[in-house]
């Protein structure tokens, strides 16, 4: 299955090395390339992407609003968007997770890391480094303007158990293993967690997870 790309970057020089690296993959194929937030809603839906390599930085529209009209379109609810950000000096990561997007890459990430973040969020999963996003969290957190999300008190004991390690950034397979389950089972109660919460995907659960304080930043 070819994995159909779309570049949205307002620095030319970054959307061609990007294009020729994921062009060099066999299952890559970079659809088109956007310079603003607009551009890359518009073309998502005209080129059919499966997935958006989103900057957060851009004229227009910023990644954020894009993400946000990609995540609120019906027609687009199969694309997934995966946001670049600087990390040290970009606080606005959170945002783009609760605006929809599935995942967070450094811009100076590896080329082999980038092409298996694309092919992680493709295939359903959220690509969030746990340290890393713990400690955004937690700077977003200590916003007094944060807003207080609802506990999840829907859940089940083993619905919450399951929430808290896709927190900390662990797969089906390993939530499977620390709890002694079968795969398929880890799956299922995930994709429970999810019904339930009304969120989209796994990187929504995370955001969830640490608002409500079910996982405390910083912890093991």
């Amino acid at each position: 299955m070819t994995i159909r790309v779309l570049l949205a970057d307002d620095q030319t020089l970054v959307r061609e090395a990007f294009a020729l690296l994921l062009e060099s993959a066999p299952d890559m194929e970079v659809v088109g390339q956007a310079a603003t937030g607009r551009q890359a809603a518009e073309l998502a839906r005209t080129e059919r992407a499966d997935l958006v390599v989103m900057d957060i930085r851009m004229p227009d529209l910023d990644g954020i609003e894009a993400t946000r009209l990609i995540a609120a379109d019906d027609d687009l609810a199969g694309v997934k968007v995966l946001v670049l950000t600087t990390y040290d000096t970009d606080e606005n990561i959170v945002d783009a997770l609760r605006a929809g997007a599935s995942g967070f890459l450094v811009k100076d990430t590896r080329p082999a890391e980038l092409l298996d973040a694309i092919r992680t969020v493709a295939a359903g999963d959220a690509l969030l480094s746990p340290g890393p996003t713990a400690r955004l969290i937690e700077r977003f957190l200590r916003s007094p303007s944060a807003p207080v999300a609802a506990g999840p008190e829907c859940l089940s004991e083993r619905e919450r158990e399951v929430l808290a390690l896709v927190a900390r950034g662990l797969n089906n397979a390993e939530i499977a293993d620390a709890l002694g389950l079968s795969p398929l089972t880890a799956k299922t109660h995930v994709s429970r967690t999810m019904g339930k919460l009304g969120v989209r995907d796994r990187a929504q659960l995370v955001i969830v997870a640490y608002e409500s304080g079910l996982v405390a930043p910083g912890t093991p």
